[in-house]
C-alpha cells in the first residue's frame, strides 16, 4: 500500500439554506478543494460521494454522477456511499484505499446533505431509518430516544451526570462560536444547557446535534506526488472502518461501541501511534453522550471517566487533548452525509495551522471519528502534518 496525502480541502458553511440545493452545495465544496489543491477537475480520476438520504430529503437518486458532472467530472467512475451518518467517512475510506492500492492517483472524496427541505418530524423519521426498523423503529424509537437510553445506562454504571453532558455542549458551543462556517455560533452557559428544552430524558435540546445543510470535499494523491501540487499537504497515516450490530438490544453493553473500539485499534496499529500521541480529535458528537463514549472507546480516558474528564476542561481548546475544536456536530452542524469528510477537513485545518481563533498549540497528529447509527458503523482516520 502506498502512503497517501491530502492536498486539498473544501467546505461550505453548514446551516439552513432554503435558497440552495444539494448539488450546488456539493459543487461548491468540491470546487474549493480543487482550488486548494491547485488542480483542474479534468485531472481527477475517480469521485467518491457520501450521502445518507438524498432520495428522501430532496427526491433525487443517482447522486454521484448528478453531482460529479456538475463539478466537471466526466468519463470517470462516480460512486455514492451510504453508511448513515458515516456515509462520507466511508466514501473517504474507499477513496483512500483506491489511491493506496495504486488503482488511481488523483481522487476526490466528498459528502453532502440537504436536510432542511423537510420538517423536523420528517427529518427525524428519515434519520430513524438508519436504525433497526424491524424492532426499534416499529416501537417508535428515534435516535434521541436511543442515545438517551445510552446516556441513562452510562449514568447508572459510571455515575455520569447531566452536568457532564452539559459540559460537552458548553465546550463545543464555545468552539463553534469561533468557527465562521458553523451552523450555530452561539455561546451557551452550563445553566442554559441544563435548562434546555427536554428532548428525551436526560437529553435536552443542547445535547442534540443540529439539522443542517452542507458539503465538504478533499483531494487525495500518493504522498510522493503531493509536492507537485502543494507545500501544505497532510499525510493520511491510517483509515479504518468497522461495523457492529444496528440494534441496541443486540449489543452486550450499550455504554460502549465495539465498532469504535475496533476501528480505533486498527487505525492506531496501522499508523503506529497510541492514543496518548493524538494531539487533537474531531469526535462524532451527534449527542453529547456520544462524544463521552467515543473518548472512552478510543482510549483517551478510562471507561466511565469521559464525563468528569470533559467537565474538568481536558478536552477544551487549551486542554490536554482538544476535542471538536470545530464546534463538533453540536455547534458546527450535522449535515449527515457531509459530516465525515467535514471532520477530516477540520483536522487538516488544525494540522496546517489554519484554524484561526480555534488553533491549538500542539497540532502534529490528529484523529477524526465518524459514527453511523447507534454505533453500527465507524470510520477512524489518523492524520499527520507533513
Amino acid at each position: 500500500m502506498r502512503p497517501v496525502a491530502i492536498i486539498g480541502i473544501g467546505k461550505t458553511a453548514f446551516g439552513a439554506f432554503p435558497d440552495r440545493d444539494l448539488r450546488s452545495l456539493a459543487v461548491e465544496a468540491v470546487g474549493h478543494a480543487l482550488t486548494d489543491a491547485n488542480l483542474p477537475a479534468a485531472s481527477v480520476e475517480a469521485f467518491y460521494l457520501g450521502n445518507f438520504a438524498g432520495p428522501s430529503f430532496v427526491g433525487q437518486n443517482h447522486l454521484a454522477p448528478y453531482i460529479g458532472t456538475a463539478a466537471g467530472f466526466t468519463g470517470i467512475p462516480c460512486t455514492r456511499f451510504e453508511d448513515a451518518c458515516a456515509s462520507s467517512g466511508s466514501a473517504f475510506f474507499h477513496a483512500w484505499q483506491s489511491v493506496a492500492a495504486g488503482v488511481y492517483d488523483i481522487v476526490v472524496a466528498a459528502g453532502v446533505e440537504k436536510m432542511t427541505s423537510q420538517s423536523t418530524p420528517r427529518v427525524t423519521e428519515i434519520l430513524a431509518g438508519a436504525g433497526d426498523m424491524s424492532g426499534e423503529g416499529r416501537a417508535g424509537a428515534t435516535f434521541p430516544a436511543l442515545f438517551a437510553m445510552i446516556a441513562r445506562r452510562h449514568m447508572h454504571q459510571y455515575g455520569t451526570t447531566r452536568e457532564h453532558l452539559a459540559a460537552v455542549a458548553v465546550k463545543n458551543h464555545s468552539n463553534g462560536a469561533k468557527n465562521p462556517l458553523a451552523h450555530m455560533r452561539k455561546v451557551v452557559t452550563l445553566d442554559q444547557a441544563l435548562a434546555g428544552k427536554p428532548i428525551a430524558e436526560p437529553l435536552t435540546v443542547y445535547d442534540c446535534s443540529l439539522i443542517s445543510d452542507g458539503a465538504a470535499a478533499v483531494v487525495i494523491v500518493p504522498a510522493y506526488r503531493a509536492p507537485r501540487y502543494t507545500s501544505r499537504s497532510v499525510r493520511v497515516c491510517s483509515v479504518a472502518q468497522t461495523s457492529d450490530y444496528v440494534a441496541l438490544d443486540s449489543k452486550k453493553d450499550i455504554t460502549c461501541f465495539p465498532a469504535v473500539q475496533s476501528a480505533g485499534q486498527k487505525a492506531y496499529q496501522a499508523a503506529a501511534v497510541s492514543p496518548k500521541e493524538i494531539q487533537l480529535a474531531e469526535l462524532h458528537d451527534c449527542f453529547t453522550i456520544a462524544e463521552i463514549v467515543a473518548s472512552e472507546d478510543l482510549g483517551f480516558v478510562p471507561k466511565g471517566q469521559g464525563g468528569p474528564w470533559a467537565a474538568a476542561g481536558c478536552s477544551a481548546l487549551n486542554g490536554s487533548l482538544p476535542i471538536n475544536t470545530s464546534g463538533g456536530l453540536k455547534s458546527k452542524g450535522h449535515p449527515v452525509g457531509a459530516t465525515g469528510v467535514g471532520q477530516i477537513c477540520d483536522v487538516v485545518m488544525q494540522l496546517r495551522g489554519d484554524a484561526g481563533e480555534r488553533q491549538v498549540a500542539r497540532h502534529q497528529v490528529g484523529l477524526a471519528q465518524n459514527l453511523g447509527g447507534s454505533g453500527a458503523t465507524c470510520v477512524v482516520t489518523i492524520l499527520k502534518a507533513a
